[in-house]
């Protein structure tokens, strides 16, 4: 008798876990479709988000209090500029510089830059090794350090397509999001920079 009442726990726990798996998995997938489905109100941006771009001149001036010149090569970029820069190395002459289409890189929404370095000759370099400013240490990794401190993330740990140019400020969003049409929030009384910063 007590062996039957065991079996007949045992299987209303295994019967129960079984239930209880499948409500929850059903309601999480139910809600990323939901994600999918539900599109955002809000339009593209047609700059650099206002936070980005104050982190950017703050890059900016805090390389340069050390002595390092950044020059920002890139900010807000458009979905058809994107879709021009991805087919380079495609259908495009020159090489691979991004595997990121239209819609799918943080440039698009305003919240990511790219930067070089100048030298004393005043060319503009991509050198991850210069010492220009002669402390014994690579001045891109010095600019790299104070983009993280400013709270961007860098192209350079990525695992898979290394972008050593490359900060980024996700905002909470990932490109899923963003592509649906959420947007970070924009502080009250400032404006998206102008196109192109």
């Amino acid at each position: 008798m007590i062996n039957k009442f065991l079996s007949f726990i045992v299987s209303l726990i295994i019967l129960l876990s079984i239930v209880l798996f499948f409500v929850f998995y059903l309601e999480e997938n139910e809600t990323d479709f939901e994600l999918l489905q539900r599109e955002g109100d809000d339009p593209m941006p047609t700059g650099l988000h206002p936070k980005v771009a104050k982190k950017r001149d703050q890059l900016v001036a805090r390389a340069e209090e050390k002595g390092i010149e950044v020059v920002i090569t890139e900010g807000f970029r458009t979905i058809k500029e994107q879709e021009e820069i991805y087919e380079r190395g495609r259908s495009e002459k020159g090489n691979i510089v991004t595997y990121a289409e239209g819609g799918e890189s943080y440039h698009n929404y305003g919240l990511a830059i790219d930067f070089a370095l100048r030298n004393k000759n005043e060319k503009v370099i991509w050198d991850t090794e210069y010492d220009g400013n002669g402390n014994g240490k690579s001045d891109w990794m010095e600019v790299v350090e104070i983009a993280k401190d400013l709270g961007f993330d860098w192209g350079g740990d990525w695992r898979r397509f290394k972008d050593y140019p490359h900060f980024q400020m996700d905002m909470g969003y990932s490109i899923r999001e963003l592509k649906n049409g959420f947007r970070p929030e924009i502080p009250k009384g400032s404006d998206q920079t102008p196109k192109g910063e």
